[in-house]
């Protein structure tokens, strides 16, 4: 959604997942730069910097990068630029030309939608790679306290087994495949990131979400879960294009974001951090189940084409062990039923 409408139960909810960042406190007047700001996870994660900023005085300098100022202005609707936030022009395909004075950068700018993935997948590489090195040459390395990358899941490669990944697991990625554009290019750029830090001293942290939803996805978006998301609030019943068996962490977004802000915070250099809500490590097909119950929809089956096939995560587990994020002091506050229910209800409300 590009204009997010800023409900009672929205407010509440980014007021409830900033309870969950440990040491807040530390990030008071500080300067912080958002790529991607206008995206599903970093939106959410300029909410609750804006909204501490409004509401706790935290004297922030918040700057939002994106393309172009037009979809921020959207997205941000209640706060204003120039006194609640500084747009900042930023082309993940493009060589940053403006040098960048921040205490702390929050990287996620990048391709993360299956369906432009397979279709853009040399773009998606580059922006990943390319993208990332263009950014942190163009920093006040001085200034610099630290650089967050906010990687992916995919990383992991295919699972064997059941069981959720660590962060120190690897598992099979296909390099021959086209959709591997992805986790290829966010397993470069996470080992860009180390480089940085070993040879040039930049501080550097690395966040793995695993399947994010809320209502600060795109009508674009071709996820499932945000079709199934979008079809429960629309009062349209669910397709599912497989049996669903496939385990995955959901994660509602304004969680993820708050994860984000904890890892930025509190987490180590040179450390991947994955991030999954520990009571929504469920199937597809529960996920659905979950939106549909919260819309009041049926689910019906399908066949997928050969193009949404090619655009389908091979991986049949993606499930994440959020041990190590859990241990900086950080909770979850939606389980899967409570995130479908509040996502469906908010996006009734932006639709």
């Amino acid at each position: 959604m590009k204009n997010v409408k800023y409900t009672k139960e929205y407010l509440e909810d980014l007021n409830k997942v900033t309870e969950n960042i440990p040491a807040l406190e530390s990030l008071k007047g500080s300067s912080i730069l958002i790529t991607g700001a206008s995206g599903l996870i970093c939106s959410a994660a300029a909410d609750i910097l804006l909204l501490l900023n409004k509401e706790k005085s935290f004297g922030m300098t918040l700057y939002l990068a994106g393309r172009k100022r037009e979809p921020l202005l959207e997205r941000f609707s209640i706060f204003e630029e120039g006194r609640d936030y500084n747009f900042f022009e930023y082309d993940a395909t493009k060589t940053v030309k403006t040098a960048v004075f921040a205490d702390y950068i929050i990287h996620g700018a990048g391709n993360a939608d299956p369906a432009k993935i397979s279709g853009e997948p040399v773009e998606t590489m580059l922006a990943n790679i390319l993208g990332l090195s263009s950014l942190i040459s163009s920093v006040d390395k001085s200034r610099l306290k630290r650089l967050l990358y906010i990687s992916s899941s995919e990383i992991y490669g295919v699972n064997e087994t059941r069981e959720p990944y660590v962060e120190e697991q690897l598992g099979y990625v296909d390099i021959l495949s086209p959709r591997s554009s992805y986790p290829s290019s966010k397993r470069a750029a996470e080992t860009l990131c180390i480089a940085y830090s070993e040879e040039y001293k930049v501080d550097t942290v690395i966040v793995r979400p695993g399947h994010i939803y809320g209502p600060t996805i795109k009508q674009s978006d071709s996820r499932a879960s945000a079709l199934f998301s979008l079809k429960a609030a629309k009062g349209e019943n669910i397709v599912m294009k497989s049996k669903g068996e496939q385990l995955r962490s959901y994660c509602h977004v304004l969680d993820c974001a708050s994860a984000i802000i904890s890892v930025l915070i509190k987490g180590e250099n040179k450390n991947a951090y994955n991030i999954s809500a520990p009571q929504a490590v469920v199937t597809i097909r529960e996920m659905a189940e979950a939106f549909a119950e919260a819309g009041n929809v049926e689910i019906i089956f399908d066949v997928p084409t050969e193009t949404e096939r090619k655009s389908y995560n091979v991986m049949p587990c993606s499930a994440l062990n959020a041990q190590k994020l859990l241990s900086l002091g950080w909770k979850a506050e939606f389980d899967m039923k409570k995130g479908a229910l509040h996502t469906v209800r908010m996006l009734k409300e932006n639709l």
